[in-house]
């Protein structure tokens, strides 16, 4: 089962996460903030596996230890869920639309941390949440997942449409790029590792 839980446990958060990647979509998630919930509930529910995550975290700050330490400890559990990452598709590019918005994600788990983010025109806040910290979610996760991600907008006008669009594009780059391919044998790169 290509699966993991994780604990982690700073001066600024305490989180619990368990990823199954071969999932139905099944999402138990509290991070303390209403928004990033719904978030990552989508990304969970379109990208067909299994997340639970608890994270109590120092919101009387603000929002951004929680929201990195959990792209943090969701990139380190997809990682180690992949092992050794023999037959899998290992790229994918989806394009989302939400009503007016637009997104396009491609993802190369590579073993290269790296991201590319094009998302213009986010209002600071959607409600309470901070819309620069989707950002930091992305950098956390690519850095820790140790993948390549380019997050584009296409276009768009209405911030919640935007990131909408780009966390359920997420989970389906994510699911499509872990699918196991019954053509590929062993590791997908000629190097022979990844």
């Amino acid at each position: 089962m290509r699966s993991s839980s994780i604990q982690r446990n700073t001066a600024e958060t305490a989180i619990e996460l368990t990823f199954n990647i071969d999932g139905v979509g099944e999402a138990r998630i509290d991070t303390g903030i209403g928004f990033f919930n719904h978030m990552l509930t989508l990304m969970t529910k379109h990208g067909l596996f299994d997340l639970a995550i608890t994270c109590n975290g120092d919101l009387d700050v603000d929002q951004h230890h929680s929201i990195e330490d959990i792209g943090i400890v969701l990139g380190q559990a997809f990682h180690e869920s992949l092992g050794r990452k023999e037959g899998i598709n290992r790229y994918a590019t989806i394009t989302t639309p939400m009503d007016e918005a637009l997104s396009t994600l491609s993802l190369d788990i590579s073993g290269r941390p790296h991201l590319v983010y094009h998302v213009e025109g986010l209002k600071d806040k959607i409600g309470v949440f901070d819309t620069e910290l989707v950002e930091e979610f992305f950098r956390a996760f690519v850095n820790h997942a140790k993948v390549t991600l380019h997050v584009n907008l296409l276009y768009g006008k209405n911030s919640h449409h935007i990131v909408e669009s780009i966390f359920k594009g997420f989970g389906r780059v994510l699911d499509e790029a872990t699918m196991e391919n019954p053509r590929i044998k062993g590791i997908p790169s000629t190097k022979g590792s990844l």
